[in-house]
């Protein structure tokens, strides 16, 4: 196997293909293609990830594979397959084990796993059986990348191949299907947000004046890898002072000083879940009276905006709610007027000044996840909760982020047992100089 994380159950990846499944027009197929290999320069590549839909389906964590469902194939053996490279003594030499077919069955739950040469022959035979073509696509609201996906290429040579086909979109559907999380999901990002917490506690011990942004990278890359983490979820933030106003400032190249504030962005990736956790503490380990004010401040719009993640609410209404909160919050710190306000303009709301972002967005296999900002909250659900404040003329930025599920009995914080009251902070921070 060439994964560091523990075997995930089949079962998860069997019951996502057969929900997948139940979705798709009569006498369809589907096709889903792993990411490519980054090339980044001379013969060297970018680490692989893998493309989070097909991971969702099959749980295979390998490159240069594909998967096609065709759930009313004439032929049984055929409704599900699994096309993976075959490997030789060359590449076992060069880059290691790879799959077997018999692993490929035991990870995905797949029974006709084929070698990836086997793939055209045995897609053109099943096409003339299949009416409808389901493709995937990235449709995330927030993709703009300039580069052709393999998903896209093979999309772009079949339709001119078979134009006689009626062509589907598959990624709305598997979107729907990846918004709620099943038990087993839930249970992967709680695994994710633990390596975290280790990570930020190993962060807190080594925090100093004197202390280097990446230093503290590095601490919580070292523990997020020694806990079978594939690493970072997103490229951290460890952005200390005034750097703290750049919300994604990723250089983490400034030495931190005392008095100033390290406002840290960062989560560990398990078996391909995300979390997100953002925390905001003072250099020296003593927030000042006007520091501990702002925290104080965003923790209690945090408190307050968690208390909202119940089944029925949607994302438009919770960050209205969340903005109406910031809203008097900084009209109470003096940042705000309250004759000013009164008068703004509701398209540009006064508050973003000082709170330019959302306060939510969906997470899962990706930080940023797929899911309908449009639809209500349904248990299930997992969602980032992070209020900020950033004053760039006073050179202090506070944000503080937990991941929060959606259930039935109320949020459940997933990173409840995490240090984040001020208090707290410092006891840990002060404790460790001991």
């Amino acid at each position: 196997m060439n994964v560091r994380y523990d075997i995930i159950d089949s079962k998860l990846f069997i019951d996502n293909r057969n929900r997948f499944s139940k979705s798709l027009k009569n006498n369809s197929l589907a096709i889903f293609h792993s990411n490519d290999e980054m090339p980044r320069n001379g013969d060297c590549f970018f680490p692989f990830r893998q493309n989070s839909d097909f991971f969702y389906l099959s749980g295979i964590d390998q490159e240069k594979s594909i998967l096609l469902l065709f759930p009313e194939c004439p032929n049984p053996s055929y409704r599900e397959v699994l096309f993976i490279r075959e490997t030789c003594k060359q590449t076992q030499i060069w880059e290691g084990p790879k799959y077997s077919k018999e692993e490929a069955v035991r990870v995905s739950g797949i029974k006709t796993v084929l070698w990836l040469e086997d793939f055209d022959a045995t897609f053109n035979r099943l096409t003339n059986w299949a009416t409808n073509i389901y493709v995937n696509q990235n449709e995330h609201d927030r993709a703009n990348s300039q580069v052709d996906s393999r998903n896209l290429r093979f999309t772009r040579r079949i339709k001119n191949q078979l134009p006689a086909h009626n062509f589907e979109r598959a990624t709305p559907l598997v979107t729907k299907l990846r918004e709620v999380k099943a038990d087993l999901e839930i249970d992967l990002i709680k695994r994710a947000c633990s390596i975290t917490e280790k990570g930020f506690r190993r962060v807190l011990n080594r925090t100093k004046p004197g202390v280097w942004e990446y230093e503290l990278e590095a601490e919580a890359t070292h523990e997020f890898i020694i806990n079978k983490a594939n690493g970072h979820a997103y490229t951290p933030i460890f952005a200390s002072g005034s750097n703290a106003c750049i919300l994604h400032y990723t250089h983490n190249n400034q030495q931190c000083k005392s008095g100033d504030l390290i406002l840290m962005d960062f989560g560990a990736e398990y078996a391909n879940y995300a979390s997100d956790l953002t925390r905001t503490i003072p250099v020296n380990g003593q927030f000042t009276k006007r520091q501990r004010q702002i925290y104080n401040t965003v923790r209690k719009v945090m408190i307050t905006a968690t208390e909202m993640f119940v089944p029925g609410n949607t994302l438009e209404e919770f960050n209205k709610e969340v903005g109406k909160l910031m809203e008097a919050e900084l009209i109470g710190l003096g940042l705000l007027k309250k004759e000013e306000v009164k008068k703004q303009s509701s398209k540009s709301p006064l508050y973003k000044k000082y709170f330019p972002h959302g306060t939510a967005h969906f997470l899962g296999m990706d930080v940023h996840d797929v899911g309908n900002r449009f639809s209500s909250f349904k248990s299930g659900m997992v969602f980032t909760c992070e209020p900020g404040i950033y004053i760039p003329e006073e050179g202090i930025g506070i944000r503080i982020e937990n991941d929060i599920l959606v259930t039935e009995n109320g949020p459940v914080d997933l990173m409840a047992s995490i240090p984040i009251e001020t208090e707290e902070i410092e006891e840990l921070m002060n404790q460790n100089k001991l």
